[in-house]
């Protein structure tokens, strides 16, 4: 895990290896500290979630998919604020379906600025 020290810390999971050292590479040129995760569950059993100040997750991943992850962190830490990302509009209708307890969603591909402005807001906001 890298060193945190001062900054916030920002969990990315998804099982695009592309998409983590992306989003790796943004977060960090924003001086976020970052660690990714291939899958949810990876990221579930690393026993770092009390350390997280946001979490980023694809929704569409296998085994557990990102509304998964959510129910599962936020059956631990209910104010962790998650941000949900997918590459497949067509998962936005389950959204209606879903609770809506995620900080914020985007569409594959994403506006970078936009993301890390919802970054920068999740993390701002009391745990």
């Amino acid at each position: 895990m890298p060193d945190h020290a001062d900054r916030a810390v920002v969990a990315v999971v998804d099982d695009d290896p592309r998409i983590l050292e992306s989003l790796e590479y943004l977060l960090e040129s924003a001086d976020y500290a970052v660690v990714v995760f291939p899958s949810a569950g990876a990221f579930l059993e690393s026993g770092c979630l009390a350390t997280i100040d946001c979490v980023i997750s694809d929704i569409d991943m296998p085994a557990t998919d990102g509304f998964g992850l959510l129910l599962a962190v936020h059956a631990i830490r209910p104010a962790l604020p998650v941000i949900l990302i997918t590459g497949q509009p067509e998962m936005l209708g389950r959204l209606r379906y879903a609770r809506a307890d995620h900080h914020a969603l985007f569409t594959k591909p994403f506006d970078g600025p936009a993301l890390l402005a919802a970054v920068g807001d999740a993390v701002s906001t009391p745990d």
